[in-house]
């Protein structure tokens, strides 16, 4: 019995393409947001560890607010490419007037008054401390408040997703749930087998 199928998630021949907003059961937004999300978590501990360790290891807390500082830096730049495709999945995607819209709404609130702290983050860390040897008690809240807001952010845009299935295209009523050697392609074509048994 095969155990692994890797082909029809990695292809886009048969997907429709959607512009912005990415392909068929490939949008662009999702994955995207995975980078600044990571980053900023990850600028908050290195943050907070710059300051724990401040007073033993002046080196390592110098290092660590550096580090911090490349890191938001990264997920700032690739937070404009997610702000867009957000932007254009909210446009074309949703109707006004629906829960699913006003919960977009809030997710992408919550996610720009992030991204206005993350470039006063940056300023502060660039133009204001930069010759600082542990990251500055302000900039370790500023980065501790992104974390918050990024996380009821991200736990609004799972709820779009897992509870709303907004933006997902469903395989729970095809081929794929049938017993089968053979796997079915985002075309509908068949590889590797029979034609599988439609379940029900």
């Amino acid at each position: 019995m095969r155990r692994f199928s890797f082909r029809p998630s990695l292809t886009l021949t048969g997907r429709k393409f959607k512009g912005m907003r990415g392909f068929a059961g490939k949008p662009f937004h999702p994955p995207l947001t995975d980078v600044p999300i990571g980053a900023y978590t990850v600028v908050a501990v290195l943050d907070v560890l710059s300051k724990i360790l401040h007073s033993g290891h002046k080196d390592v807390a110098f290092q660590l607010y550096k580090g911090a500082t490349f890191t938001l830096w990264v997920g700032a730049v690739v937070s404009l490419a997610t702000a867009l495709t957000g932007f254009w999945d909210w446009w074309k995607a949703s109707e006004a007037g629906t829960q699913a819209r006003r919960t977009i709404n809030a997710h992408a609130w919550t996610m720009i008054t992030a991204t206005v702290l993350v470039i006063v983050n940056l300023i502060m860390r660039t133009w204001l401390y930069d010759d600082a040897l542990v990251t500055p008690g302000r900039v370790v809240i500023v980065s501790l408040v992104i974390l918050g807001l990024i996380t009821v952010g991200g736990t609004l845009g799972g709820e779009l997703t897992y509870d709303y299935g907004f933006n997902v295209e469903t395989a729970g009523d095809s081929p794929v749930w049938g017993k089968s050697e053979a796997d079915v392609m985002p075309d509908g074509s068949i590889r590797g087998g029979p034609t599988p048994v439609q379940p029900g």
